[in-house]
């Protein structure tokens, strides 16, 4: 390869510089530190694992997702972790092993083998939250309201926040006892909100009553009203789907409470992580952005292929979108001190006591001048005056 081509990056992989590392980096530990005060411990996990336990449950979905390699020291296959959520599933699942509630959190690196939709990157800063041992609709509207709190501290504006059900579409998609090709088939034509394809591929369904739920799940979308629709639409459905849609009413009622200024929008046929998801979902929008900057949702029994079955509920964004789209700010580069270059006694010692009071310090190297602190955010001066070094103005 030519030396001319050595400074370029794969498609999707970027270099993070100076001003946007200052501000991610601040964000990174503002959040985790609101984490912090909600209970949710901080976990650290590998950047590469044997392959089959990235995509176990969640992780399914990954698997084109996920960088692979064979691992020269065992001969297994190994892989570059695209989602960190799998891997807190198995630290609680099988390292940690509590008996009542845990809460977890993480920020982290992953990988991505192709960009997301609307995305260009493929190197993501994955920060979350994890609520395991617990089923109830709390553990949802705790993890919702964290997230709203996430995106309120990063001064992420007009946000939206989108709530489904799979447990709805689930339950009628088992009751109804569709072969594996039609349930697919019909999947894929309600994400399209194809309605006439829906209406074929119910057709063949025995019970009408069942097959007219699957059609209408098409048009619940909207605002709160979507939920009294729903009930109509719904009525005399199997207990479980009464029961998934008493819980998104009751989880939807809090949240607007808490939240008065979020507007909520429902879509029972959104299936966003149909596949590993098991209750109530949800993701974060605003206005010019084409995917969601949060999302998140019920899956319980993940951590069954890991030796314990647990209810779970999280939610996830990429950091560096959150910076983006936000207003977080990082300390300003121009409260430096410039110090001189010189061996005067005592000079070291005051450079030293500066940076232990958490003052940004910068020592001049052999050559520089003056004029060159301005550049590096200097906006003062070490100075050997009275007989001792104080700091002054700089002056240039």
């Amino acid at each position: 390869m030519p030396t001319v081509d050595r400074w370029l990056l794969p498609d999707g992989i970027e270099e993070v510089l100076p001003e946007e590392a200052a501000r991610t980096e601040a964000a990174r530990r503002q959040l985790l530190d609101l984490f912090s005060r909600w209970g949710y411990d901080l976990v650290i996990t590998p950047h590469i694992e044997y392959l089959e336990s990235l995509l176990t449950g969640s992780g399914h979905d990954l698997d084109l997702q996920t960088f692979k390699m064979t691992d020269r020291m065992s001969g297994r296959m190994l892989g570059l972790r695209a989602d960190i959520t799998p891997q807190v599933a198995r630290i609680d699942a099988h390292t940690l092993g509590a008996e009542g509630p845990s809460r977890l959190c993480y920020c982290g690196s992953v990988l991505h083998t192709l960009p997301r939709p609307l995305s260009t990157s493929r190197s993501l800063i994955q920060l979350g939250a994890e609520l395991y041992g617990d089923a109830s609709s709390a553990s949802d509207i705790e993890v919702i309201s964290l997230m709203l709190e996430t995106l309120a501290a990063s001064r992420v504006e007009q946000v939206h926040l989108d709530l489904g059900h799979v447990g709805i579409y689930r339950g009628l998609v088992q009751a109804a006892e569709l072969d594996d090709a039609t349930e697919r088939a019909l999947f894929d034509a309600l994400q399209r909100k194809a309605g006439d394809e829906v209406r074929e591929l119910t057709a063949r369904i025995e019970q009408p009553s069942l097959a007219a739920m699957l059609c209408g799940l098409v048009d619940l979308s909207g605002d709160i009203e979507v939920l009294e629709r729903a009930h109509v639409l719904l009525d005399g459905a199997p207990e479980q789907i009464t029961v998934a849609l008493d819980e998104l009413a009751e989880i939807a009622q809090t949240i607007a409470q808490r939240y008065p200024s979020v507007p909520l929008y429902f879509d029972l046929a959104e299936l966003r992580g149909y596949h590993y998801h098991t209750g109530v979902t949800f993701a974060a929008f605003i206005p010019g952005t084409g995917q969601s900057i949060a999302q998140g949702g019920r899956y319980d029994e993940i951590g069954r292929d890991f030796g314990r079955a647990r209810p779970a509920t999280g939610f996830s964004t990429d950091l560096r979108l959150l910076v983006a789209c936000g207003q977080i700010e990082a300390d300003s580069r121009s409260h430096g001190i410039w110090a001189p270059h010189a061996s005067q006694p005592g000079l070291q010692d005051k450079v030293m006591q500066l940076r232990s009071a958490g003052e940004r310090v910068i020592v001049a190297l052999p050559g520089q001048l003056d004029a060159d602190a301005v550049g590096l955010g200097c906006d003062r001066a070490l100075r050997f005056e009275n007989d001792c070094w104080q700091v002054t103005e700089l002056q240039v």
